[in-house]
């Protein structure tokens, strides 16, 4: 079966939304004349598809129209890290349960050791990426599909695993969902993390049929227990091999009789159930609205969802089409939805810092921050990963955000005082090592210092900031506002 992987992609090679624009355009001469999109809708695209935007992003964006501008970040999105690998032993698939019987007390406590340590460079290695990258729209998308495809270091316990699926998420960032689909079901990660490596003709596992009917593709409601059932049937003799950590199909224990899933009858294989799945409406629905909640707003407008949808499965499951289409919406630039998304810790980090041109010295540092408010990188906290939106912001995060932005805030030099910079104590970690230069950054802006701030903070804010920040106010003192003005948290 596998239809949807099998269709030939329209999105291959030179095709993109740009060539499709110009089709539209020698049909449809008016077409050429689409107004530029403006500062503000520029601002709008870039901050939610990458992490940060300069002034001089903004400013080339502005004069391109919708299409154009989306059609550049897709084209220019790549499908591999750029950052060097983590250093990660292939032997920590000692760890994957069933792995460590041969060793001793002692050596099992070195090698759990190891591991952590792995884990540890694996979430810097991730952060540094998403710090460096030239694609920061690939690690937007890897992030999600990392929330959506749930697994945890925590129970995989193989950082090397980890990695390898991260890899997997990286190159089908923007490909073919079905195509990612399929992957992730054969992924050692995902099959240790939902136990299909236990699944058995005669004693099978539902845990991997039930989440990628309800998490993956369909929602709740959807299906039946029995379609769960018979599913978990059909991934039965999926598992790893422990000595190369490769997927491995065990035939001996799978079972081969007739299943039935959402109607579909016959000696059902695993990949015949993910196509079954694929062929329904409800699964191009229920990913596009996943979507909507990252870019667009928390509350999805359901009639817009399902355009997007049909646009989804017009093009095969293929991702740019749905992100173009997504991206050049009148909902995605609409007024109503500026500044309702929550950045998430990991975006509040990193995006403060590509916006700055920081690098800290150790991405470790990042990576415990992020994971001290709330998202520890490789390890969600449950099948459903972070629930996101305002979920994000409590009493207790609320505040370690505000230390966090303080401590890069205490990276501005002292000893150039532009008038009104407030003393800030230095600080032992990377983070308040760095240092910020708020008058060189504000060069970017107007030589008029009421225009220049006035610039600066709807460059840094989704809207207007709910404390007053006087006009003319020095480039320090104007930061430390806007960086711990509560509209700083959203986008």
């Amino acid at each position: 079966m596998r239809a949807p992987s099998a269709m030939p992609p329209p999105w291959q090679g030179a095709i993109s939304p740009g060539f499709l624009l110009g089709i539209l355009i020698g049909l449809f001469p008016c077409l050429a004349f689409a107004a530029p999109m403006g500062e503000l809708e520029a601002r709008t695209l870039l901050t939610r598809t990458s992490f940060s935007a300069s002034a001089a992003q903004v400013q080339e964006f502005s004069q391109l129209s919708r299409a154009q501008a989306v059609d550049r970040l897709l084209s220019s999105a790549q499908t591999q890290a750029q950052s060097t690998p983590p250093e990660l032993s292939s032997e920590d698939r000692r760890l994957i349960p069933g792995g460590m019987r041969q060793f001793s007390e002692e050596e099992k406590k070195v090698i759990v050791r190891q591991g952590r340590e792995q884990g540890v460079a694996l979430r810097a290695w991730w952060i540094k990426e998403m710090l460096t990258t030239t694609s920061p729209f690939t690690e937007k998308m890897t992030l999600f599909w990392h929330n959506h495809f749930t697994s945890s270091l925590q129970k995989v316990k193989s950082p090397q695993l980890m990695y390898r699926q991260n890899l997997l998420l990286h190159r089908n960032a923007l490909g073919n969902f079905g195509e990612m689909l399929h992957a992730i079901a054969h992924d050692p990660a995902m099959i240790l993390y939902l136990d299909n490596v236990s699944n058995r003709k005669g004693k099978p596992n539902e845990n991997f049929a039930r989440e990628v009917m309800e998490l993956f593709t369909l929602g709740e409601g959807h299906y039946t227990e029995q379609d769960i059932r018979d599913a978990a049937r059909a991934f039965t003799g999926w598992g790893i091999d422990h000595e190369t950590g490769d997927f491995r199909f065990h035939r001996m224990v799978h079972d081969d009789g007739s299943k039935s899933v959402l109607g579909e009858t016959g000696n059902l294989s695993g990949d015949d159930v993910l196509d079954i799945l694929l062929a329904r409406p409800e699964t191009a629905e229920f990913v596009t609205r996943k979507l909507w909640r990252e870019f667009i707003s928390p509350e999805p407008d359901e009639a817009e969802v399902r355009r997007l949808a049909q646009v989804f499965r017009a093009n095969h499951y293929e991702l740019k089409p749905l992100m173009f289409a997504l991206l050049t919406s009148d909902a995605f630039y609409a007024p109503q939805y500026r500044a309702t998304l929550t950045k998430s810790p990991v975006d509040l980090m990193v995006g403060t810092l590509r916006q700055f041109n920081l690098a800290p010295a150790d991405t470790r540092t990042l990576a415990f921050a992020a994971q001290q408010m709330g998202q520890d990188l490789f390890n969600p906290p449950n099948v459903k990963g972070w629930s996101g939106g305002e979920a994000w912001i409590n009493s207790s995060t609320l505040l370690l955000r505000k230390q966090a932005l303080e401590k890069i805030l205490r990276g501005i030099d002292s000893g150039r005082n532009d008038g009104n910079d407030i003393p800030m104590p230095s600080s032992s970690n990377s983070m308040g090592e760095m240092r910020l230069d708020p008058q060189h950054w504000m060069a970017q802006f107007s030589d008029d210092v009421s225009q220049r701030n006035l610039q600066a903070t709807h460059l840094l804010l989704a809207t207007d900031p709910v404390a007053d920040i006087p006009s003319d106010t020095a480039p320090s003192t104007l930061l430390r506002g806007v960086l711990l003005d509560p509209v700083y948290q959203l986008k």
